[in-house]
């Protein structure tokens, strides 16, 4: 068996952390998958799983050499430790919650695939208002910006418009069957 980084990405408000957190709860006995745990350069948030560091800790494991993903995203810096990379050599599925800007960079690869997250534009505004971290003005800008990662590849979109339950199976079912799906 070959192992795989999943990407997960989709648009603010799309319910990603609830949908992986779901399906990681019901895959916890499926010791071929993993769920990667991100590095975030800014505090805890209710609703948000990510390990605070700090920008010079952030800095310093990159400089050496201990991200093997990183990027920037909404003024912040997001990793993932380098070690997940043996789980991938050992042949394990690695979940990585990541930012389609990200997605878009990275060079086609068998050993990469994307899942995207989306949910209908009102039920994004209104999450993201009831969320309640981003000013009228930052969450217009983040709607906005939906139209520019229309070009994300996936090979499986799942649409959370319903019970989280029913996003979270078509995850859990994805990564445990291995289905391209779109």
């Amino acid at each position: 068996m070959s192992g795989a980084w999943i990407f997960v990405c989709g648009p603010s408000g799309a319910g990603k952390d609830s949908v992986i957190a779901w399906t990681q709860q019901h895959l916890a006995s499926c010791k071929n998958i993993v769920f990667s745990r991100r590095m975030v350069t800014r505090p805890a948030q209710p609703g948000s799983d990510h390990e605070p560091i700090t920008e010079h800790d952030f800095s310093s494991l990159l400089e050496g050499g201990h991200l093997r993903w990183h990027w920037q995203a909404h003024g912040f810096g997001y990793g993932i430790a380098q070690a997940y990379a043996a789980d991938v050599e050992a042949g394990r599925k690695v979940v990585v919650n990541a930012s389609r800007a990200h997605v878009l960079m990275l060079t086609p690869s068998p050993d990469l695939q994307v899942v995207q997250i989306t949910s209908h534009p009102k039920e994004l505004a209104a999450r993201l208002l009831k969320r309640g971290r981003d000013s009228a003005n930052a969450m217009t800008d983040r709607l906005k910006r939906n139209t520019l990662y229309a070009d994300v590849k996936a090979d499986c979109v799942i649409v959370n418009d319903a019970a989280l339950a029913s996003a979270g199976q078509r995850l859990a079912d994805y990564l445990t069957d291995g289905e391209k799906s779109r």
